[in-house]
């Protein structure tokens, strides 16, 4: 078997894998479904909620450990106005009654109208949703994810899925600092002290 041929099995592997530990968390399985509310604009549940999930199925911790709110972004370039994604975040707070974890909601094609102010660093517009995952601060937290009304999953993860399932941090220097990097990674493994934090400099 040649070497990329192996590493598409190991990637699919990992897929499988993935969504069978979504599945079993009735916190993300009911967060994905009702996340459907944001068809047909692209969206993706991301980041945190979905690696802690993972993490804590790993280190044998309750599935809800450590999560501390539920990423949903979503690419609409047709109205970057505050209030068109106030609007939505306001939606999705009635979709989202009853479930305990805070909601974050951010429209991704209108991310560089804030990021400089809030970050002091300047951006240039996403061209899609899956380019706002690409630029997340860790390998490991570039990931989004969706199920469908199908029941097929869509998971996107451009640095693969090998640092998750190995408890490994790594920094993605597309936009963050290394102080943002060691100040994520220091508060991420106070809490999974399982984690293998790789050095800004490795």
């Amino acid at each position: 078997m040649n070497q990329s041929l192996k590493l598409v099995e190991n990637h699919d592997l990992y897929l499988e894998r993935l969504a069978g530990l979504f599945s079993e968390s009735p916190l993300l399985m009911e967060v994905f479904r009702r996340a459907q509310f944001l068809e047909p604009l692209p969206y993706y549940v991301g980041a945190g909620c979905l690696v802690q999930t993972v993490w804590n199925q790993l280190t044998g911790r309750p599935a809800e450990y450590g999560i501390s709110d539920i990423d949903l972004v979503y690419f609409d370039p047709a109205d970057l106005s505050f209030e068109a994604e106030s609007e939505q975040a306001a939606e999705g707070r009635e979709h989202f009654n009853g479930i305990t974890v805070p909601l974050d909601i951010k429209n991704q094609a209108r991310v560089h109208l804030w990021y400089e102010d809030k970050f002091g660093i300047r951006l240039q517009p996403y061209s899609s949703l899956e380019a706002a995952v690409d630029s997340w601060p860790t390998s490991v937290t570039s990931l989004g994810a969706r199920l469908e009304p199908s029941g097929e999953w869509q998971i996107y993860a451009p640095f693969g899925l090998e640092d998750l399932f190995s408890l490994t941090v790594r920094p993605n220097k597309r936009l963050i600092s290394e102080a943002v990097y060691r100040s994520k990674a220091e508060k991420w493994q106070a809490k999974w002290p399982e984690l293998q934090i790789i050095p800004w400099e490795g």
